[in-house]
């Protein structure tokens, strides 16, 4: 059918587009992961082996955006097509539900992909594919999905604001006033099995990054979170509506 259709190439756009940002932008997201892990920066890597954990960055990229737009797309036609919500004034109600709804899908996703690839980038001794044997090995299912619902949060505020603002403002705005809540998902990522950390409880753990080191550590990897995000913008929505003219 014609919308089975419609759906596939925005699926195809969505995940071309997620695969150029994350692609691109990979050094400055690993940057961030070794400033925001436990052990600090250097030890953690610092600039060497800077596209450690890129495997499973672009393994998960393509279905993570594809599933995000596909959801979307759907929730939104079918939230306006009839009902309260086909009202014009109620259209940014129903892309925000379509978008929180999308992050969810797409979050099954990202999340397990995330745990390997910050893993990866924070130690160089091991490669993806020896990370993701010992996660699987020693904790799956019990630790993946502590830190969905603000991970959740963080895209799905971003996405927002890079859909109804500008992307180099808004979006700069948001990663910079939720850096914390991204210190505590990469510190929950990285975490080993029992700890109290890999508990996912998010206030303890920021507590504990304030005792050991203060509203720096709060705010660490804020610069290549913010650059990221912000150039991220341009090249997801820019790759995104021309693969889809394309396609379409």
């Amino acid at each position: 059918t014609m919308l089975s259709e419609y759906l596939l190439s925005l699926s195809e756009a969505g995940g071309c587009a997620g695969m150029c940002v994350d692609l691109t932008l990979f050094p400055l997201d690993t940057i961030k992961t070794r400033l925001q892990s436990q052990q600090g920066f250097t030890k953690a890597g610092g600039f060497r082996g800077i596209y450690a954990g890129v495997p499973s960055a672009a393994i998960g990229s393509f279905p993570n955006a594809a599933a995000f737009f596909v959801t979307y797309e759907s929730t939104k036609s079918a939230l306006g097509a009839h009902g309260a919500l086909s009202a014009p004034h109620m259209a940014p109600v129903t892309h925000m539900l379509g978008a929180s709804l999308g992050e969810v899908v797409a979050c099954l996703i990202r999340v397990p992909t995330e745990v390997v690839k910050q893993r990866t980038q924070a130690s160089l001794s091991s490669n993806t594919y020896q990370v993701l044997l010992a996660t699987l090995r020693e904790e799956v299912g019990r630790h993946h999905y502590p830190s969905m619902l603000q991970y959740l949060f963080l895209h799905s505020l971003h996405m927002f604001h890079a859909c109804v603002c500008i992307q180099t403002v808004c979006g700069g705005i948001a990663a910079f006033v939720t850096t914390p809540l991204d210190v505590a998902k990469t510190r929950i990522m990285l975490a080993k099995a029992g700890t109290s950390t890999a508990s996912g409880n998010i206030p303890l753990v920021l507590l504990d990054v304030w005792k050991t080191r203060g509203l720096m550590g709060l705010f660490s990897g804020t610069i290549p979170r913010v650059t990221s995000i912000s150039l991220g913008g341009f090249i997801f929505l820019g790759a995104y509506e021309k693969v889809r003219r394309t396609l379409l």
